[in-house]
């Protein structure tokens, strides 16, 4: 039900796991954002085009969607094909799998008065495949030890388990916009075996506002992240450090310096917005003030301005090719590739320091030299 949201839902599940006392703290809906409705339309979206693809009668909705654009049709038809490639797939073990699309789930079997939608389902015998729809860009999104995907299975399994003979349970996330497509299995047991040994004690403990605090990458959007003590604890061990030239420091604490840089980086953003909004507010910080920040000049009437220089015998426009991401809004990816593949060229990218779980793989020494 639209503007309905379980305090112990799938998509807040990393953090209320690691850190059970955040749920009751960030209780009550989020306010909506253009990203959100974006995310919205775009699910609607390539729902509609599954659903017909399925051979359903449908009403396509994009009339009625705020942000439609070539991107997003593009995204959803490159959703659809995705999910029907899995179909076909699972008509190889199955000659007739269950597809659900927007399939609500209810997990009060784990979780107290918990529930949510599951963007594709596909049920055969022996295998279960759910698929989440990421649009957003800001995220990479894994589905290894996803919390969020294996709460959406376990519904799933609920539903299903008494119809057919799972044995493995596929979470798959597919995020069009990152080129993303990240798949994770596991075993029936095992999955119902983390939903004993993790999910329902971390939801008892969630549901009550019970169990300790823990700060991690997992406090991204919780709302008392500014204010948080465990947060501020959390990053305040690197403060021991005096930051001198780093081969004064060990090699250990170069490697905890590293793990925790982002995460502070984002830390210290998140208090001094904070601050800013209470001082604004009125609030007072001893030894800080609200000021006027620097502004750039700009003008009131640009097409004033662009009639007045042209009258003077000046011509006040430049001209710029489009960036490649612009142009390929503009010709659509399919004609991008056919007018422009061959021009279009991907340079080396810097060397950049990354924890091992990154997926890409290790460079060599030789990797960055230089070619004579």
């Amino acid at each position: 039900m639209p503007g309905t949201h379980a305090i112990l839902s799938p998509s807040s599940s990393e953090r209320w796991i690691n850190c059970p006392p955040s749920a009751k703290e960030n209780a009550g809906g989020d306010t909506g954002s253009t990203y959100a409705q974006q995310g919205t339309d775009a699910h609607e979206l390539g729902a509609y085009k599954i659903e017909k693809a399925l051979g359903h009668r449908v009403r396509d909705p994009t009339e009625d969607l705020e942000y439609f654009d070539e991107e997003m049709a593009e995204c959803t038809d490159a959703y659809c094909e995705f999910v029907m490639e899995q179909v076909q797939a699972a008509k190889e073990t199955c000659p007739d799998p269950q597809v659900l699309v927007e399939q609500r789930l209810d997990f009060t079997r784990w979780v107290a008065e918990s529930f949510g939608t599951a963007d594709c389902i596909i049920v055969a015998d022996g295998t279960m495949t759910v698929i989440d729809f990421k649009y957003g860009l800001g995220v990479l999104v894994d589905a290894e030890g996803n919390s969020q995907m294996r709460m959406y299975a376990l519904g799933a399994l609920n539903l299903f388990e008494s119809l057919y003979d799972i044995k493995t349970v596929r979470t798959i996330i597919f995020q069009p916009r990152r080129d993303n497509v990240s798949i994770a299995e596991v075993t029936k047991e095992e999955l119902l075996g983390w939903a004993e040994e993790v999910l329902i004690p971390a939801a008892a403990l969630a549901a009550k506002g019970e169990g300790d605090y823990s700060a991690g990458k997992h406090c991204q959007f919780c709302k008392i992240k500014a204010t948080c003590r465990k947060r501020a604890e959390f990053n305040l061990q690197m403060a021991q450090y005096d930051f001198a030239v780093p081969d004064t420091l060990a090699d250990d604490e170069i490697s905890m310096i590293l793990d925790r840089a982002d995460t502070f980086i984002d830390w210290a953003n998140d208090v001094k917005a904070y601050a800013l909004e209470q001082a604004i507010s009125g609030k007072q910080y001893p030894g800080f003030k609200v000021v006027e920040g620097r502004s750039n000049r700009r003008y009131t009437n640009p097409d004033a301005v662009a009639a007045a220089v042209t009258d003077a015998g000046y011509d006040p426009f430049e001209k710029k090719l489009m960036g490649v991401t612009a142009m390929t809004k503009l010709l659509g990816t399919k004609k991008f590739n056919t007018l422009l593949g061959s021009l279009i060229e991907k340079p080396q990218g810097k060397p950049t320091l990354v924890p091992e779980s990154d997926k890409r793989p290790a460079w060599t020494i030789n990797d960055f030299q230089e070619e004579d």
